[in-house]
């Protein structure tokens, strides 16, 4: 386990693979932690430095009090980049992370080389839903949220499955800064016209019963950039990399060698 502390905050992170490899910075979503990639990591290509990390607020990471700005989010992976002395990495975000790859992208271009947008869009749900979920999980705790988070984040098929309850204790033990935070941050977001400035090869990733960020809305951002392609994986909801780690892997695999980063 690594530690960076940036403005105060300390950042749980890790990197793996090859050290001197092509860069890929993998963020992931709400309630998730740096884990989340763990079922993906056996199907990736040699070559690679894989770097992750916990949001502020998730995992191992400090939670400091909540609200988050996204500005804030954006410039916790712009340190950690610059920490790393990384430039011109391939940053595949789910999610809010994908909301944070796509400000990392507009406010340093010169630390992204592509983009991976996975389950999320320019801007994710509205301003009344966000305000209902942290209302309930400052209220009830963020465990009163998971059974309908669960039932957004994964396809029928999963939700029947054991390993449910690991994401869902994963979900439950996001601390009410971390999660409320989180949400403020998604709350205030709108990339729209932000994202339809970027130019560089992006790939956009759906699932088809993603009940968080559907894939029209997948499809919608990732046509605001110039050259983008949107894949949808079937039967698959909010998190592909857990329900279909391989078909995921092989996308992944794809999109960095047409864009020589493998």
């Amino acid at each position: 386990m690594r530690v960076a502390e940036f403005d105060g905050t300390r950042l749980h992170f890790r990197v793996d693979g090859d050290l001197t490899g092509a860069p890929v910075l993998f963020i992931n979503s709400l309630g998730t932690d740096l884990r989340l990639w763990d079922p993906i990591l056996p199907f990736l290509p040699a070559g690679l430095r894989i770097i992750r990390y916990d949001k502020r607020g998730h995992g191992l990471s400090d939670a400091p009090p909540a609200p988050y700005s996204m500005g804030t989010l954006v410039r916790d992976a712009e340190q950690l980049l610059d920490m790393l002395d990384v430039r011109d990495a391939m940053v595949v975000g789910l999610s809010i992370g994908g909301m944070i790859a796509q400000g990392l992208a507009v406010k340093r271009l010169d630390l992204v080389r592509a983009l991976v947008l996975s389950n999320t869009g320019a801007k994710i749900a509205t301003r009344e839903i966000w305000d209902t979920r942290i209302d309930t999980a400052r209220r009830d705790g963020v465990a009163a949220l998971a059974q309908g988070t669960m039932e957004r984040w994964f396809s029928r098929e999963f939700l029947d499955r054991p390993e449910l309850a690991l994401w869902q204790n994963m979900f439950e033990q996001t601390s009410l800064d971390g999660f409320t935070g989180c949400s403020a941050a998604i709350r205030g977001t709108d990339f729209y016209t932000p994202t339809s400035g970027l130019r560089l090869p992006t790939l956009g990733i759906g699932g088809s019963e993603d009940g968080g960020t559907p894939p029209d809305l997948v499809r919608e951002t990732v046509d605001l950039i110039p050259g983008s392609r949107f894949e949808l994986i079937r039967r698959a909801g909010h998190l592909p990399c857990v329900e279909r780690p391989e078909t995921y892997a092989a996308m992944l695999t794809d999109f960095f060698t047409e864009t020589g980063h493998v």
